[in-house]
């Protein structure tokens, strides 16, 4: 039985220029959460949207718990996703832990990717002291995991205003908080664990694609010592800090994201 790809990962091509730029999600998210960016790329570029296996309009009979164990099962279907599009030279733009898995893709395949455009990323959650801060003590990732477990919904609406962290605006919170509960909750911890659990620092030396990492301020999910972690072990990368605060500045500050993601494809 061949797959088709692009019906599983729910993928979207919109825009026509000649160079591809690629948005990839973050955990809890699906491609819905670009909304406020793609209008400032449609334009200019041709833009593909997909959805991760278990998230969005994805073909969830497609799920494999032991090939989305860690997250080179999910570089696998971006590689296959671009594959299937046959591009080559993309933009890849990856938000939160699509930071990391667009960065294993790349390492696995480099000729699909251009440059990578990391939105909060992390290669390590979990503190690795004292030579490493993640941002989480163990327990605090344990106990996360465990609330998702014994109570699914309401892990939803504790996690959701922490990190999206735009008091001001109820509507982005609500808007997370129903994201992540229309979620299959047995997949949603299975990729909270793979993602809060993963540790790429090693992979970091292997990866040569042209990279920004936009710092988020008071971002609870990636602290600024992990960003200037990642530039300082992360070869052809540039940090650059953002107003924006919280996890999410594509959907709290879109006018900004959008700012810095067309400075750094048009200098670099």
């Amino acid at each position: 039985m061949t797959v088709d790809i692009l019906v599983r990962n729910n993928v979207k091509v919109l825009g026509s220029g000649s160079q591809t730029i690629v948005f990839a999600h973050g955990f809890g998210c699906d491609q819905d959460m670009w909304r406020y960016i793609i209008p400032g790329f449609m334009e200019n570029y041709r833009v593909v949207l997909f959805d991760y296996v278990g998230s969005g309009d994805s073909q969830i009979n497609y799920y494999d718990a032991i090939k989305y164990s860690n997250l080179q099962g999910y570089a696998q279907d971006v590689l296959e996703v671009m594959e299937a599009l046959e591009l080559k030279d993309t933009i890849f733009v990856g938000h939160s832990v699509s930071s990391m898995i667009g960065m294993l893709a790349s390492i696995q395949n480099p000729k699909y990717f251009k440059k990578i455009i990391m939105l909060g990323p992390s290669p390590r959650y979990v503190n690795d002291l004292p030579n490493y801060y993640g941002g989480f003590d163990r327990n605090d990732i344990d106990e996360l995991l465990e609330m998702m477990q014994m109570n699914f919904i309401g892990w939803a609406s504790y996690l959701a205003p922490i990190v999206m962290n735009n008091p001001e605006r109820k509507e982005l919170t609500e808007e997370l908080e129903k994201s992540f509960c229309s979620r299959d909750p047995h997949i949603a911890r299975q990729f909270a664990e793979v993602t809060f659990l993963s540790d790429c620092r090693i992979d970091l030396e292997q990866a040569t694609v042209p990279t920004l990492i936009l710092q988020c301020s008071d971002d609870s999910i990636a602290p600024v010592e992990v960003g200037d972690y990642l530039h300082a072990h992360l070869k052809n990368s540039r940090l650059q800090q953002m107003t924006a605060k919280g996890h999410y500045p594509h959907l709290s500050q879109p006018e900004e994201t959008i700012r810095m993601i067309k400075d750094y494809l048009t200098s670099a």
